[in-house]
């Protein structure tokens, strides 16, 4: 059974530290392998020269991939990331950005996971990351 959108939420709000909840995380869809999360617009997130900060963007997907292997696995467990890897194509001015981790691989004690953002406005690619975790209980 997969989990809910509104389970995902409470994982959110229950294990992540106060700035990552500033960011405005949602959960917007689950599948067994995969969760999209919106990482909606805010001025104060914004850099010199109005682009959404590339930190904002980096624990978006870190924090999507969380709730991807928590969906895979049924419930959140802890874990912890081993390596993130992040590239960005464009700047993101204005827009919500949905943020989805795609599971490659989920083994016992590692997962791994590739994480494409989108500028929703525009549909236009922002940035794509990897990540590989390991999975401590």
């Amino acid at each position: 059974m997969t989990m809910t959108t509104a389970e995902a939420d409470k994982i959110l709000s229950a294990n992540f530290a106060p700035w990552v909840l500033q960011l405005g995380l949602t959960v917007e869809a689950l599948a067994d392998d995969r969760a999209t999360l919106r990482l909606p617009w805010s001025d104060r997130l914004s850099r010199e020269g109005g682009g959404l900060s590339g930190q904002a963007l980096m624990a978006a997907a870190d924090t999507a991939t969380v709730i991807a292997v928590s969906a895979a696995r049924g419930a959140y467990g802890p874990m912890t990331t081993v390596q993130q890897s992040t590239s960005f194509q464009r700047a993101v001015t204005g827009s919500d950005v949905l943020i989805e981790a795609v599971l490659t691989k989920l083994g016992r004690r590692m997962a791994f996971a590739d994480i494409t953002m989108t500028a929703e406005a525009s549909g236009e690619l922002a940035a794509r990351a990897s990540t590989v975790y390991a999975l401590l209980g």
